[in-house]
């Protein structure tokens, strides 16, 4: 159906994974997992019609259009999440002084780095799997915007201050993001 006012994008549901909208929020559930998310927006309608899920505006202003887009781009990432996930990968860095990098709970926790006394810690957030292996750290979760939050959140704990960076280049840095291949 093409109709000069109206916009809309379809994102596939593969087998094995169901969605449902209640009012505004949507739900998808998969082999690793279920993600529910609130998409609300006046003028835009999110609807299961088959095999996808239709996020449709009627008459759209640019505002509109962008919100399409970006609906059906977080869909698109819960449906990827359930099914096989994301994971990061991040490399442990330091010349001056040996980092001890442990997780506590919902905590990571970054010991002797620079020779400070006190350790330093970063938010573990949501479902995310965070695995430290000799130098690397491997984060992994259905959820992309928590599993990215949590790799900025230990990058961040790493910053320097009070000294020269183009001197001290230790931290945690992350040098790989995107879909989990691996089961």
């Amino acid at each position: 159906m093409t109709l000069t006012g109206l916009i809309e994008q379809k994102v596939a549901i593969p087998s094995g994974v169901t969605a449902t909208v209640d009012g505004s929020k949507v739900t998808i559930k998969g082999p690793k997992g279920t993600l529910q998310r609130d998409l609300s927006y006046p003028k835009v309608a999110i609807i299961v019609e088959g095999e996808e899920m239709v996020v449709r505006s009627e008459f759209p202003r640019v505002r509109e259009k962008a919100i399409v887009g970006t609906f059906a781009a977080h869909i698109a990432n819960m449906i990827e999440g359930v099914t096989n996930g994301f994971e990061y990968e991040m490399k442990i860095v330091h010349s001056h002084f040996p980092m001890k990098t442990s997780v506590k709970g919902d905590k990571f926790v970054i010991e002797n780095f620079l020779g400070e006394r006190a350790p330093r810690k970063a938010n573990i957030l949501g479902d995310t799997k965070v695995q430290v292996k000799g130098n690397d750290v491997l984060l992994t979760g259905t959820d992309i915007e928590k599993v990215s939050q949590t790799a900025a959140n230990i990058e961040r704990a790493t910053t320097i201050k009070g000294f020269d960076s183009r001197v001290f280049q230790d931290g945690i840095y992350i040098t790989k993001k995107g879909k989990r291949v691996s089961p």
